[in-house]
């Protein structure tokens, strides 16, 4: 199903005006989910890196990262993008070829949709992380989920054989896999996918994180040490500076 075609057509569909539209927002919640995850030094293994889109933000957020995924053609796509600047690997998301706790944080985007045994790719994640782990997924309760289940033949490609998740599903089947329950649940995109434009009003109904799963697309985060997700200092620093006029 993953093969070059799929890879070029995941690709192209973000250069969409929905798709690109819906990209900026997901990256946004990307951004806000690891926002107070410490960067320096920390090792973040991405799950279903795909053509390695969030890996990129990812990097250039400053995590020292690895992608996995099952797809030789979308790792393929992703040594393009990256050139060098991940650690990638061609493998199976319910068998990870690394140690316990070899990485600090894990991610998974859109990957729990397509696995046979989500549970077991979830305690997987549980296994290879020390600190936390982060869980993107679409949101059957939501205007997208909806019609594409009223419309069945909207969906192209893989989607058409996707598992959509409910947030209380989500949230239970972290407690079960992981030991704990999710800390955040954040989501972007409630509107329909005809909703998805730059336009007004449609980009002010889609422009916020919602702090309810009303969205097409949820983040949970699960912390494996029971701490409370902290600012990180040069965020501090930051926002310290932001009236003294300089570039620091």
């Amino acid at each position: 199903m993953w093969d070059k075609e799929t890879a070029r057509r995941y690709d192209a569909w973000f250069q969409t005006p929905p798709g690109e539209f819906a990209l900026k927002r997901e990256i946004r919640l990307l951004e806000r989910m690891t926002a107070g995850w410490p960067r320096r030094g920390q090792r973040l293994l991405e799950v279903g890196c795909g053509t390695g889109i969030f890996l990129d933000v990812l990097h250039s957020a400053g995590f020292e990262v690895t992608g996995l995924d099952a797809s030789p053609a979308m790792l393929e796509a992703a040594r393009a993008r990256m050139a060098g600047r991940a650690d990638l690997h061609l493998g199976d998301a319910s068998h990870l070829p690394f140690d316990d706790n070899e990485f600090d944080f894990c991610v998974l985007f859109t990957v729990l949709e397509f696995c046979r045994d989500p549970g077991l790719v979830l305690r997987e994640a549980g296994r290879v992380a020390r600190k936390a782990v982060l869980i993107g997924f679409l949101n059957r309760f939501s205007c997208y989920g909806l019609s594409m289940r009223l419309f069945p033949g909207r969906g192209k490609g893989p989607l058409r054989t996707a598992r959509w998740f409910t947030p209380w599903g989500m949230g239970r089947l972290a407690r079960e896999s992981l030991g704990r329950p999710p800390i955040r649940m954040r989501s972007v995109l409630p509107g329909p996918k005809a909703t998805w434009r730059e336009s007004p009003p449609w980009r002010h109904l889609n422009a916020p994180i919602l702090s309810l799963p009303l969205g097409a697309f949820c983040a949970c985060s699960v912390s494996l040490t029971g701490e409370a997700v902290m600012t990180p200092l040069p965020a501090f620093k930051a926002k310290a500076c932001l009236g003294c006029g300089s570039a620091f």
